[in-house]
């Protein structure tokens, strides 16, 4: 990226106002609080204290953010990333602000004990279809070229790599490419830091605990990693990146097919980018992304139109499975829990 510029702007302004705005949302509740009848205040003694619990927990994640962000100017020299989404803005919206959270939410998710079970459901069966395609002795793993597009905060392409497979993973938002260089390259130990991810989850909650729990990671030691293992993560564009043909032997797409406006450039993409014989595993649903969003364009084919397309653009279907129980970041303690149904298939290209 070189010197800061309008991205980097957005950035740090978005750290500092996502924490300013969940202050002030907190003195907000204190602040009405005080305006009740005495013996409703009373009554909400423990609401209050629950308000204070929850503003150390949000300076904390505050301070980890801080981390996660120093030295990010000169990251990514020279490479496109959603920069270009942020374009001159220098003011930080509600969607760069949900981001934050997402991150940190997206940090229990990849790099935290707190995350297996997502991990297990996600991750797993990519990871099984790559190692019976792709044996251990039928030919050396370091020349098995597997690609992670979407890779996120990394854990994938990471688990991938450990594995002796030559993984790259690539991401295109700024806030999972800084907060995986942070993990990757900067964590050392196991469960040295912690975050707190629900604290803007003010409704359909049990307990206060349930709120202010934290989650430590990195659940591993990102160093860990073999000295000869091929693992690397690339910032940019999926279609801009990768443009020469025939170059990877497998591709893995987890929760990531969905978050292009249209959905038939990124398979087209996929395609061409494979191998001849290549295989393309994928899991996860069809949010559509770009849906709902004003000022944005987006198809949403139903799956059986998506099938239509991978087949039509040259793909042989050899395994697929609808009706994949799966969840993304959730909130395991929320009173309100949402499930996606998604799709797993294995592809190969002639």
């Amino acid at each position: 990226m070189g010197n800061n510029g309008p991205a980097d702007d957005v950035e740090e302004k978005s750290i500092f106002r996502e924490s300013s705005f969940s202050l002030q949302r907190l003195a907000a509740s204190d602040t009405y609080v005080s305006t009740l009848p005495q013996h409703h205040q009373k009554l909400l003694t423990s609401y209050r204290s629950h308000l204070e619990d929850i503003r150390t927990c949000v300076e904390h994640n505050y301070e980890i953010i801080k981390l996660i962000t120093a030295d990010v100017a000169t990251l990514f020299e020279n490479v496109k990333h959603d920069a270009g989404q942020v374009k001159s803005k220098v003011h930080p919206t509600m969607s760069d602000m949900e981001k934050v959270q997402s991150t940190l939410k997206q940090i229990v998710r990849d790099w935290s004990k707190d995350g297996e079970q997502e991990r297990a459901a996600c991750y797993d069966p990519i990871i099984e279809e790559i190692e019976h395609k792709f044996p251990p002795g039928e030919r050396a793993l370091e020349q098995v070229q597997i690609l992670v597009p979407g890779a996120g905060l990394g854990r994938l392409a990471f688990e991938i790599a450990k594995r002796g497979y030559s993984c790259q993973g690539n991401e295109f938002s700024l806030f999972m490419l800084f907060a995986s260089n942070f993990v990757l390259n900067k964590c050392q130990g196991v469960e040295t830091f912690r975050v707190y991810p629900w604290t803007q989850q003010f409704v359909n909650t049990l307990s206060a605990a349930d709120v202010t729990r934290g989650s430590s990671f990195p659940d591993l030691d990102p160093s860990s990693l073999p000295r000869q293992a091929q693992f690397s993560m690339a910032a940019g564009d999926f279609l801009e990146v990768y443009t020469e043909a025939n170059t990877w032997d497998c591709i893995a797409t987890c929760f990531f097919i969905d978050c292009a406006n249209n959905i038939v450039s990124f398979i087209e993409t996929i395609y061409k980018i494979l191998k001849n014989g290549g295989i393309w595993i994928n899991l996860g649903p069809l949010l559509y992304h770009y849906s709902d969003i004003p000022g944005e364009n987006s198809i949403e084919p139903t799956y059986e139109m998506v099938r239509e397309i991978v087949q039509g653009l040259g793909f042989i279907i050899e395994k697929e499975q609808t009706g994949v129980k799966t969840t993304y970041s959730q909130n395991v303690r929320s009173m309100l829990k949402y499930e996606y149904e998604s799709v797993f298939f294995v592809c190969r290209k002639p």
